[in-house]
């Protein structure tokens, strides 16, 4: 099978994944600092007075950020499943999971608004923690999606180096789960150890979007004479 057949699932793939930066670096990194103040019950409820269009924009980011992980687990397993079915599901259920706290963060932040907007500064701010830490524990299983993502990366033919930093990386999204529980004042570890899944996932997405996925040849040939066969192990027809 010509290696272009796997390309229309791989960019999808692709697409997919770099949704989950589009959605969730506003949602998380922009939108959530502007509105909640972690020291402060009533400035927190205030700004979501004050800025209720942009917190029902947070909510709906969330929102749209759970269909992506989603769909880019269920399409990951798609592109994958032939190289070694075990691994993408692992991959598409830890994924799934990592959606659903994410859900859960979402329901959170529109409980906060609907607190603040009733006069209840104490429920927002309790909402918004609830919706922090919600995302602290689904890092330990964003953490196991990319484990196997650079398993399934390396038996796949890509890149090793892309490869061995998804693995690192996973390993330190796991170790970041446990940091913030147990020691919430390392925040620059924190923001360090995830560094390297933020390199290997860029790299996963300009490669799925600019090479696709090609035919993987594995097992050792098995002489004939002058000739041997191999078996070969495909990606996604």
């Amino acid at each position: 099978m010509h290696p272009s057949v796997t390309r229309p699932t791989a960019r999808t793939t692709g697409l997919l994944y770099l949704a989950l930066a589009v959605f969730g670096i506003p949602a998380f990194l922009i939108i959530r600092p502007m509105l909640f103040d972690p020291t402060d019950a009533t400035t927190t409820a205030a700004n979501l007075v004050d800025q209720e269009a942009l917190a029902r924009l947070g909510v709906a980011l969330e929102l749209a950020l759970v269909a992506a992980q989603t769909l880019t687990a269920l399409w990951f397993f798609r592109l994958f499943r032939r190289v070694d079915s075990f691994a993408a599901a692992m991959l598409a259920v830890f994924g799934t999971i990592n959606a659903v706290a994410i859900l859960t963060s979402a329901a959170a932040l529109g409980a906060a608004l609907d607190a603040a907007l009733a006069g209840d500064p104490a429920g927002s701010q309790l909402m918004y923690l609830l919706s922090g830490n919600l995302w602290g524990v689904g890092a330990l299983f964003f953490g196991l999606w990319l484990i196997p993502m650079g398993l399934l990366a390396r038996r796949a033919g890509m890149p090793r180096p892309m490869a061995a930093i998804l693995l690192v990386g996973g390993l330190g999204y796991i170790a970041d789960a446990f940091l913030s529980l147990l020691a919430p004042g390392a925040d620059l570890l924190s923001q360090l150890i995830v560094v390297p899944a933020t390199v290997g996932e860029f790299w996963m997405i300009g490669y799925l979007l600019w090479t696709g996925l090609r035919p993987v040849r594995t097992g050792a040939p098995v002489p004939t004479g002058k000739s041997s066969t191999r078996r070969e192990v495909r990606a996604e027809p």
